[in-house]
């Protein structure tokens, strides 16, 4: 039986007393409880996203949103979970957004301009924010 040692040259020395594999660079310990991790991900779903689609309107129509109209969004986007609506038109500062409830995510929007004689379909709710 030969073995080759050349293999654990190559990919480093096996640390035994921290059961790691050391490769010559500094250890970086990265050490995140459970609690901390959770946090972090039910943050993740709660943040209000943009569809590429929603993206591209906002900037062609020239809709700029300030911290404040993305937190009130936000806010109409919880009570319309609350209330169990999936799709919800949301309309704030004559500004209209079609939302996907579960995924937190705006679909579209259209700005006051275009608002009158326009037809929102595939929504099952409605929030004024």
């Amino acid at each position: 039986m030969i073995i080759n040692n050349n293999f654990y040259t190559n990919i480093g020395k096996i640390n035994g007393s921290r059961g790691t594999i050391s490769t010559g660079k500094p250890e970086r310990k990265v050490q995140e409880s459970f609690e901390d991790i959770l946090k972090s991900k039910v943050n993740e779903n709660c943040q209000l996203k943009f569809s590429k689609h929603a993206e591209m309107r906002l900037q062609a129509r020239n809709i700029n949103l300030t911290d404040a109209q993305k937190e009130k969004i936000s806010k109409a986007v919880q009570k319309a979970e609350e209330k169990g609506v999936k799709d919800s038109l949301v309309l704030i500062d004559d500004i209209a957004f079609v939302v996907n409830v579960r995924n937190r995510t705006v679909i579209t929007a259209v700005n006051s301009n275009e608002l009158k004689e326009n037809v929102f379909t595939n929504i099952d709710g409605a929030v004024f924010a």
